[in-house]
């Protein structure tokens, strides 16, 4: 079975097309690399799957398990998908700790002690430990980053989800994040990632999906996408990556 399934998933802003009955399955352990141009529907796939935002027609399985049954509150189906920014969205009047441990306490029942304790692990294994009582604005942005990944990760995810995480890095962090992202899948972390960053969609994923205007125009393992794509668009794409030195 697969662990997330997504079938003719289809969302419109307005009168705008943004998903166009995108079907996509992830299984246990598996990473599935999203790319394509900004506007493709890439970060608009997470954040439906999120629940970030409602779609209109089609249906996301957790474990064969419709996210809009009644099984699926938006606590549970929060404490089971994680799903990181590029933007962090930490809240800057609380400490590192409590920005990790918030959700787990408030949301999922968690005592202070306990989610305290796995907050230290965490941080300890991001290498951050020193920073428990610091504020947002006193970390580099790539400190910012990996907190919000283990903030992710403080709730024991089924999934996680990392949209554009070294977008907004400096090129000099972004080789610590990825470092921390292939840790996790080395771990058997499920993951579902957006990126820009090809060089790693390559080394990283099991599968590649390439998205144009709101459809999965290709998918196929990365030696064969990168290497031997079949649709037109999906080679003008990498053509454009690899010109631009990027691949």
């Amino acid at each position: 079975m697969d662990r997330l399934r997504i079938d003719n998933l289809t969302k419109y802003y307005g009168d705008t097309l943004v998903l166009d009955a995108v079907s996509l399955s992830v299984a246990e352990h598996e990473v599935v690399c999203l790319i394509g141009a900004s506007g493709s529907g890439k970060s608009t796939l997470l954040r439906c799957v999120g629940k970030l935002v409602e779609y209109d027609h089609g249906t996301i399985l957790l474990d064969g398990v419709s996210i809009d049954g009644e099984r699926f509150n938006s606590n549970e189906l929060h404490k089971r998908v994680g799903i990181v920014f590029q933007a962090y969205n930490l809240f800057p009047h609380l400490t590192v700790l409590d920005n990790i441990t918030l959700a787990p306490r408030k949301v999922h029942g968690v005592s202070r002690v306990e989610s305290e304790k796995k907050a230290h692990e965490l941080l300890e294994l991001f290498g951050l430990e020193g920073f428990a009582k610091s504020y947002p604005e006193q970390l580099s942005g790539g400190q910012q980053q990996r907190v919000a990944i283990v903030r992710a990760l403080a709730t024991n995810p089924d999934v996680l989800m990392l949209d554009e995480v070294t977008a907004a890095l400096d090129p000099e962090l972004i080789g610590g994040v990825l470092k921390i992202i292939k840790d996790l899948i080395a771990q058997g972390m499920t993951m579902l990632i957006v990126t820009h960053e090809m060089g790693f969609a390559r080394d990283v994923a099991d599968r590649v999906c390439f998205l144009e205007g709101g459809r999965i125009l290709e998918e196929a393992p990365p030696d064969k996408l990168f290497s031997q794509p079949e649709h037109p668009r999906t080679r003008q794409f990498l053509q454009r990556i690899i010109e631009a030195g990027r691949l």
